[in-house]
């Protein structure tokens, strides 16, 4: 069998997530894991300023946008091991409910529930509402107002007569019902579904208004590039790309002059 030649830090962080695993792979698959540990588990991360914990967290949302059961499946383990509460992972997975489809997000509350009752835990967990069927729509709007600002008004203006129920939706239930809980704060849960959308791809006008909103609630530039970068393994180049362009499109870099006077 081949010998891996594995970095001391592609070690050290497969270790971190997934202490003691013995990978099948790298018995059948050794030239790939090689090749996709070192890169992957070491100048990825080296790449980044996010802690282990964010980042597993951003790693099980893409995942759940991605449809990557068994990834995922993986990582809730991982995430536990490195100090995420049930909570925070069930908030992940509540979160992705309404950019994802709760069709593509129903396997996923099965798995989750079978980790953490494997793991010793019992259901339900604590619940994490704040709202209640009266107070839903007006904090919704206040929380919307809180990332976005006053385009929520202009939005709702705006909106065709026919199409008034969908804003009304938007504020009332996926930001009443999932952005008002507790277990996650505001610029946790914008960071995540900017991972969500990027993940899904084809969203980019939906992307293009939350790095606006990401960067209303503090998540500047350069985190949403970290995001963007420690995602790329899972979601591929052409997403990747796409998630760059737009972030540009909204907060274009700030080198680009320097360097084309430089090359003159």
């Amino acid at each position: 069998m081949k010998k891996l030649h594995l970095t001391k830090n592609a070690v050290k962080n497969h270790e971190e997530l997934f202490p003691n695993h013995e990978s099948k792979l790298q018995k059948s698959d050794p030239e790939f894991i090689e090749m996709f540990d070192n890169w992957a588990f070491d100048e990825v991360i080296r790449q980044s300023k996010l802690d282990t914990k964010t980042r597993v967290m951003l790693i099980l949302a893409s995942t759940i946008a991605s449809q990557a059961l068994g990834e995922y499946k993986v990582m809730v383990g991982a995430a536990l091991h490195v100090g995420l509460t049930p909570i925070e992972i069930k908030e992940i997975l509540y979160q992705s409910v309404p950019y994802v489809g709760v069709a593509k997000v129903f396997d996923f509350l099965h798995a989750t529930n079978e980790v953490l009752q494997n793991n010793g835990l019992s259901l339900p967990l604590e619940g994490q509402s704040t709202t209640t069927p009266e107070t839903r729509f007006e904090k919704g709007v206040a929380a919307q107002k809180a990332i976005f600002g006053e385009a929520i008004d202009k939005m709702r203006q705006q909106a065709p007569k026919d199409q008034m129920h969908i804003q009304d939706f938007l504020a009332a239930n996926c930001f009443g019902d999932y952005y008002t809980r507790n277990g996650l704060d505001i610029k946790t849960r914008e960071l995540l579904t900017f991972a969500m959308l990027i993940s899904l791809g084809g969203c980019e006008p939906q992307v293009k208004g939350h790095v606006t909103g990401n960067l209303n609630v503090g998540n500047d530039r350069t985190r949403l590039i970290d995001v963007v970068t420690q995602l790329l393994p899972y979601i591929g180049y052409p997403r990747t790309l796409n998630a760059l362009r737009v972030i540009d499109e909204v907060v274009p870099p700030t080198n680009i002059a320097d360097a084309a006077s430089t090359a003159h």
